[in-house]
């Protein structure tokens, strides 16, 4: 009998030292996943589902293509009417700039952050825009069978996992197109890389943007922030729109105060332009463009620019520097979902376009997560691990010493990469993600306290 007690006492001690050994393993690889996936190749099915097919040489774009492409709609249309009384109200309520300059943290005009105007409620668009974004099928039926259709259904449903302290905001709103240039200056960015198609043209979840912009640059202005364009893959996108749109942002918001320039080691002042899905148009008619040679070409006239490419697969670099381009970014918030986007290739990257006069870009985010629109899409999953995942990112973007550092981003709330405020919440069907134990400004303040370590490592480079 005593045998008996002991060795059941034995297996019982054996079975807890076990579970506990598993619950150990499994903790430590999903802490691996989330922190460092830096190995994982490219050859990700999510990549088919976010990206235009990579070994497309094509210059026309689909439109099904930019369904797929990111959940990259745009937003607000008919805004003549409301873009002269957002003015207004911001003219009429405007502090001093010196006040402003005293409260909040310096700019960084190195610290680049993607922003989105496409968000739309019915109090100033009549309607509800990008928050009721539509779940995205998967490209295999069998397996988009076993996940739900439809859309999101606001206030309370919405096309993110994370909710906006702000609420389900429309981004005519001058309180919260406020609001936001507070929290980007709050931050110490710099530069907003302002997303942008051309007058009448958006994606298929959205609406025209463009009688927007100015309203940015004034807000902008008033923090004394800078704006520069996020060129978006529109319709029929190639070297000769391309001419026409570059001249009609220079022609028409070049003058603004607020309108971003960047000075090159020439001493040239020079508009820069982040072209998305760059890699769809093949070289030859990039070069018509961006090269001195081309049949197009815009360089050494009054609209010359920094035009930066989006990197996605490492072969791209050699096609970038073909075409003419003047530097790279690799935008995506997934370590180890691209190459471009793996942090331990980013110093390779960097060493390739020190030796070819290319600006490197890397861009960081606090985190990966798109399941409210791809809800077959969770092994992309980065998670945010209370801001560490952030902060990897950003000690592997100072390792390279870039001359800029792209921040994706301040609101794409549907890709859960956001850096804007967020807080609890809870409804009937959904519980939100939030940024607990911390408050909604965290991502703001950590940003914020790279910013100034950016700028102290910067100084010890330049010696």
């Amino acid at each position: 009998i005593l045998n008996y007690d002991i060795m059941a006492r034995f297996r019982r001690r054996t079975c807890i030292i076990l579970l506990l050994f598993i619950l150990f393993i499994c903790s430590i690889m999903m802490a691996l996943k989330t922190l460092r996936p830096d190995r994982a190749g490219f050859g990700d099915p999510f990549g088919l589902g976010l990206l235009p097919e990579l070994q497309q040489r094509t210059v026309l774009l689909d439109s099904k293509q930019n369904s797929l492409n990111r959940v990259q709609g745009d937003s607000v249309t008919h805004v003549n009417n409301l873009h002269s009384i957002a003015v207004n109200t911001m003219k009429a309520s405007m502090p001093p700039i010196n006040k402003l300059e005293e409260e909040l943290s310096s700019p960084n005009y190195n610290f680049h952050i993607f922003y989105y105007t496409w968000y739309g409620n019915p109090q100033f668009d009549g309607k509800y825009i990008h928050w009721n974004h539509p779940l995205l099928p998967h490209w295999d039926p069998k397996i988009a069978n076993n996940y739900p259709k439809g859309r999101h259904n606001p206030p309370e449903d919405i096309g993110a996992n994370f909710y906006p302290e702000l609420g389900s905001y429309s981004s005519k709103d001058p309180t919260v197109i406020e609001a936001h240039m507070k929290q980007m200056r709050s931050a110490s960015t710099g530069v907003i890389v302002l997303s942008w198609y051309p007058p009448g043209m958006a994606d298929e979840n959205g609406e025209p943007t463009d009688d927007l912009v100015p309203v940015v640059l004034d807000n902008a202005y008033k923090y004394n922030l800078k704006v520069t364009f996020h060129i978006e893959p529109y319709k029929d996108r190639d070297d000769r729109s391309m001419y026409h749109n570059v001249k009609y942002i220079i022609d028409k918001y070049g003058s603004h105060p607020a309108f971003y320039r960047h000075k090159t080691s020439t001493g040239r002042s020079l508009p820069m332009f982040y072209v998305y899905d760059s890699y769809v148009t093949i070289p030859e008619i990039w070069a018509n463009l961006l090269t001195v040679s081309g049949s197009q070409s815009i360089r050494n006239t009054p609209y010359d620019a920094l035009f930066i490419a989006l990197l996605v697969e490492e072969r791209h670099k050699h096609d970038i520097h073909r075409s003419g381009f003047d530097g790279m970014y690799t935008y995506f918030a997934t370590n180890g979902f691209s190459y471009g986007s793996s942090h331990h290739n980013w110093a390779s990257l960097k060493a390739f376009c020190d030796s070819n006069n290319l600006m490197f870009i890397p861009s960081v985010g606090p985190g990966y997560i798109d399941t409210s629109i791809r809800p077959w899409n969770n092994h992309n999953t980065r998670n945010r691990v209370n801001g560490k995942y952030y902060e990897t990112a950003f000690s592997a973007a100072l390792l390279v010493r870039p001359e800029i550092i792209s921040i994706t981003s301040f609101n794409e709330w549907h890709e859960g990469t956001q850096i804007e405020k967020a807080v609890p919440k809870r409804t009937g069907q959904v519980v939100y993600l939030d940024y607990k134990p911390h408050k909604p400004n965290v991502y703001l303040e950590l940003t914020q306290k790279w910013s100034e370590k950016y700028r102290k490592e910067q100084e010890q480079w330049l010696m």
